[in-house]
């Protein structure tokens, strides 16, 4: 075990956030039972805005940001985990409550540790990540309300960001017609095509003002985005369609009508992967690990080093990535 260890610190100087890499001791982490090394983490939006200090993710300072982990278990005062146990985190409120994986070693309660799948690496289960993770659960959402390949095409919107790349990979190995929803249609067209998208859609064809209700599209779909283009999915959803609901990069509010819902019996389901539950956690992340194809999976993900990250953080949050984003921490 290491004397000391590298870490991203965010502090907090004239309510402005700043991030820089410090040396810590395993001393200066927060109480827990499980001590781990980490050896990946990953990319996400949210990790954006905590490391920016665009959005209020962290309340605390100072904090260790980092919403995803992977590495080994060193110590443990847990009888569910042993010193070299491969393990992984995703959310649970590491990153945002307490500190998270982006540091060489992260002290973590016990219960939100989730053991490395078989045939699973580390680096490729951060490729995953909470992103790849939640798009899990929104199939699982589509598959468990009955919605088959054959009711017709599935919409992702942000179809090139973490959660949409990972959806649209994973419902077209499953059959489906994925149509893509991307701000980038010239730049990111060929790239979604590669995954499995059959249809590549600007995001003004549905970021506008929408009637009550529209022609019937969507059998299902994973929006990344909220606001405006909710709103117009919900007035395009078929009869007793879905719409899973993960992200609002599009804004907060849903501009809509109880219309899809009395007259055509759409369902709105939300998706939280943060506090998920540890039997569907258990079940998401042993589909990803059958059903992903994970060589598709290397081709959309992204890999940078530790030293990397706070100029990542920066790309992520101006819109200037895709995919999924690793980061190799030792």
């Amino acid at each position: 075990m290491a004397d000391a260890f590298r870490a991203l610190v965010l502090r907090q100087q004239e309510k402005k956030t700043l991030s820089a890499f410090e040396q810590l001791t395993i001393d200066d982490l927060p109480a827990g039972e499980v001590l781990v090394r980490v050896s990946h983490s990953s990319l996400n939006y949210k990790d954006g805005l905590a490391i920016t200090g665009t959005g209020k993710i962290v309340r605390n300072f100072p904090h260790v940001p980092g919403i995803d982990l992977a590495g080994v278990v060193e110590h443990s005062d847990s009888p569910d985990f042993q010193p070299g146990d491969a393990v992984l985190v995703t959310g649970q409120g590491m990153g945002e409550r307490f500190w998270g994986g982006h540091a060489q070693y992260a002290r973590l309660p016990a219960p939100i540790l989730t053991p490395l799948p078989d045939g699973l690496s580390a680096a490729r289960a951060m490729a995953i990540g909470t992103a790849g993770f939640t798009a899990m659960l929104c199939v699982l959402a589509i598959e468990k309300h009955g919605v088959t390949p054959a009711d017709g095409p599935v919409l992702v919107t942000g179809a090139a960001g973490g959660v949409g790349s990972v959806a649209t990979l994973l419902l077209s190995k499953m059959g489906y017609a994925v149509s893509a929803v991307t701000g980038r249609v010239a730049e990111q067209g060929d790239f979604l095509r590669r995954l499995g998208a059959s249809e590549i859609l600007p995001r003004e064809e549905l970021a506008r003002e929408c009637k009550p209700l529209e022609s019937e599209r969507w059998a299902a779909a994973v929006d990344a985005v909220g606001g405006q283009t909710l709103a117009t999915i919900l007035a395009q959803s078929r009869y007793e369609g879905i719409v899973t609901a993960v992200g609002l990069a599009g804004g907060m509010d849903l501009p809509t009508t109880v219309f899809p819902f009395i007259l055509r019996g759409v369902t709105l389901r939300g998706v939280d992967s943060v506090m998920c539950p540890a039997p569907l956690r258990n079940q998401a992340w042993a589909r990803l690990a059958q059903d992903l194809d994970m060589t598709q999976l290397d081709a959309l993900t992204h890999t940078i080093g530790f030293d990397q990250l706070p100029a990542q953080a920066q790309a992520i949050i101006a819109g200037q990535t895709r995919g999924r984003v690793v980061v190799e921490i030792n």
